[in-house]
Formats: structure tokens, sequence, C-alpha cells
């Protein structure tokens, strides 16, 4: 990527956007993040109000830019027709690389970001989609975090399938490589950690750090997605995730180990275990 482009970072506040936004920065490349909220940087990095459903919004983030990450909307089971609009003002307003973040359950022909991603590939002559497996930072915050501290469980509808937790740090630095490499990537990649482990290892995982007993309880699909709703999440949205969880125990859909974040970044992926020892005061702490 040539030197003075400007790139922009939608969800500028959220887990990889926050990420990218500050190791762009620290390698000195021009960043504006976008979002509803008051940046976390205050004015280390350029900030602007974004909304993707207020248009009015877009030209302001668009103004100068080459690059953009791209974080759709939050719980949003049909995001493309709300995207759309955006993408083609990007185009016109000349970016030139795009990179969505997806999931490692999500394919191209899947559902809420399959579309976007189809369509990434046919509007702009650089991509990537990053589609990491489970944030290791979800024990940390929700209901994870809420009922490990809580009540010593973790509660999901994964029965004994495996998932491959990665950290947010190694998604973004994916992402960065995806935004800045002098070659466009334009392939989508599965981001893993080190190794898939069931929700059980991961609870003795817990165990080990904390000297707290963590269990892994399995539920069903239904009481999962009501635990959701109660929390706020649209219903059918709610169903969509309870579903991937029945996925990963009825088809393995996340156990997955892949090379990415090495051959990427040239370092190998943060492994669960030092996740949890680094971070074992959290879920001790009341």
């Amino acid at each position: 990527m040539a030197e003075g482009k400007k790139i922009l970072i939608t969800g500028g506040n959220g887990k990889t956007g926050s990420r990218i936004a500050r190791r762009l920065a620290e390698l000195g490349h021009d960043v504006r993040t976008v979002g509803r909220g008051k940046s976390i940087f205050g004015s280390a990095i350029e900030h602007a109000y974004f909304d993707w459903f207020d248009e009015s919004t877009f030209d302001p983030a668009l103004q100068g830019v080459d690059n953009i990450y791209l974080v759709g909307p939050v719980a949003v089971m049909e995001p493309f027709n709300i995207m759309l609009p955006f993408l083609h003002k990007a185009v016109k307003s000349d970016v030139w690389r795009i990179v969505l973040l997806s999931s490692a359950s999500v394919p191209e022909d899947g559902p809420v970001f399959g579309k976007v991603h189809r369509e990434l590939r046919r509007m702009v002559p650089e991509w990537a989609v990053l589609r990491p497996s489970y944030f290791m930072q979800n024990f940390m915050e929700g209901h994870h975090a809420a009922t490990i501290k809580r009540d010593g469980i973790i509660v999901t509808a994964t029965g004994n399938g495996r998932v491959g937790f990665v950290d947010a740090d190694d998604i973004a630095e994916v992402g960065v490589r995806a935004l800045i490499d002098e070659r466009p990537h334009n392939t989508d990649h599965i981001i893993t950690g080190p190794q898939s482990l069931t929700y059980a290892k991961a609870g003795e995982m817990f165990g080990a750090a904390t000297g707290l007993t963590i269990r892994h309880v399995h539920t069903d699909t239904e009481q999962l997605a009501a635990g959701f709703i109660q929390a706020g999440m649209p219903e059918d949205y709610a169903f969509f995730l309870a579903g991937l969880d029945q996925a990963i125990k009825e088809d393995g859909t996340e156990d997955l180990v892949t090379d990415v974040v090495e051959r990427l970044t040239g370092r190998p992926p943060r492994s669960f275990e030092d996740f949890v020892r680094s971070n074992a005061s959290f879920w001790k702490s009341t």
C-alpha cells in the first residue's frame, strides 16, 4: 500500500476495530475510526460519527479514504441491504481495498455476512474477509463472563463440540496485514488459535489457572436462544446464534485449526492456556 493513504475503521470502538486502529496508528498510518459513540482514543486518532441507518453520515466517513475495515451492523440477520448503499458510495469515492469482518461459521454462501462477502469480491479490486473462530475475549464479557463469575459455569448448546478459540489481538494483526500488505490478499481467512477445545476442557483450564471449579453446562438451543432474547437480542438473531452452537455440536463447524495467524504475521497465535493464565484475576474477582 502506498504511503499517505487513509484507512477507515468502522466499528472503531469494537474488539477488533479498536485493536486494528491502534496498531495502524503505531505503524504510522493515517487512520479514521467511525461509530455512533465517542472515540475511545480521544484526540489521538481521528474519529467521525457514523450510523449504518443514516446515509448522511456516509460521505464524511469516506472523505479521503482509500482502504476500509468493514464491521457490519450488530445482531442483524440481513445486513446486506443496509450495507450496500455505503459500499456503493465507497466505490464511487475510489476506495480500492475493503477488509470485511465475518465469521468462521459463515461461508460465502451462508447467512448474515455471506452475501456481503460475495458482493465484495465483485465490487472492489482488492479485498479480504476475516472469518475468525470464537473470540477468547467472549469469556470476559456478556453472558459467559456473568455465569462464570456468578455460578462457576459456562452455558452453551455445543455439547462435546470443539472450537478453535482465537485471541482478538491475533485477529487484529491479520486484519492489519490484510489492510496494508502491498499484495492484496483477495481471499477469506479462517482465523483460529493453535488448538480446538471443548467448552468442558476450557472450564478445566479456567480452573487450573484460577483455583476455581468452572463447569460446562450443556443446554438446548431453545433455552439458549430464550436467554439471548431475554438479554435484548432480536429473536431471529438469537436463534441464529443458538443454531451455531448446535452446528458445533452436530457438524463440528468450529473444530478448526489453521496456520493463518503465523503465516500472515510471522508469529504463532496465542494459546488458550496463556490467555486464561494472563487474565485469571478477572474471573477470581467478584
